[in-house]
């Protein structure tokens, strides 16, 4: 299983994405990707097998050297979305995958309108206004600049709000890049007839082959539902995830 794992996640250097057409199928046939490699789950730039932009560095200089433009331009395909679901880091994901995530992101825009006045400030503008750019909520919102970052944060972190890359001309000639911010009911209009966190992290196990039990209630930020404390038992009882071997977890 872990030989076909670097084979379908394409861990060795001879499966090294080549193209951005490449990188697209890689996401189609795998359902979700991260960006750098942190746990189990498929990534993109552990897959494109490129020096780093700054060898040894971190952060940014640990990017590929001149593939790092990749994970943005994937997210902006047609059928794919940019999520901080991840625990906060990115995520793109296929069509397939989305419809799952769906639910949970439609539940998410719901309960955090209802938990606080910031959320559902952001969110109510965001409804009435449709998608705007960073430099327009700071503008519309009676929240300071610090405020709204804080209101934000949790808002992505949940897939309530997604945000993606904008580059805008400026006056001189030149260019500069900001973000455009819409609620998941607006980028995924029609809603999902299935889908929910047992049916993502099912996709989730097949996308990554096997990997480690103890990773994969982690891989999700909705650590708050009560579903993810016996949600491995409960899907191996189902039939839907097995054990290969101790510590371990595969589809069936």
């Amino acid at each position: 299983m872990q030989e076909r794992r670097a084979y379908e996640c394409r861990l060795t250097p001879d499966r090294a994405l080549q193209t951005l057409d490449e990188a697209e199928d890689f996401l189609l046939d795998r359902g979700l990707l991260t960006r750098t490699p942190d746990c189990a789950l498929p990534s993109l730039y552990e897959a494109c097998h490129e020096e780093p932009y700054s060898p040894g560095g971190r952060g940014f200089g640990s990017w590929p050297a001149t593939k790092w433009t990749w994970f943005g331009q994937l997210a902006d395909r047609d059928g794919a979305y940019r999520l901080n679901v991840h625990r906060g880091k990115n995520l793109v994901v296929s069509e397939e995958v989305a419809a799952l995530l769906d639910p949970l992101c439609r539940s998410e825009i719901e309960r955090m309108a209802a938990e606080a006045d910031d959320w559902a400030l952001v969110l109510g503008h965001l409804e009435a206004a449709g998608p705007a750019l960073l430099e327009d909520l700071r503008t519309e919102l009676p929240l300071k600049p610090k405020e709204l970052k804080l209101a934000l944060s949790p808002l992505e972190l949940c897939g309530a709000v997604v945000r993606r890359t904008v580059v805008l001309e400026t006056a001189n000639g030149g260019h500069e890049h900001t973000s455009e911010l819409a609620r998941w009911d607006q980028v995924y209009p029609r809603a999902s007839k299935g889908g929910g966190l047992d049916d993502l992290v099912v996709a989730a196990v097949r996308g990554a082959v096997v990997a480690p039990e103890r990773e994969v209630p982690r891989w999700f930020s909705w650590t708050w539902s009560r579903r993810k404390d016996d949600l491995v038992d409960r899907l191996v009882d189902e039939g839907r995830l097995a054990r290969p071997e101790p510590g371990w977890v595969s589809l069936p």
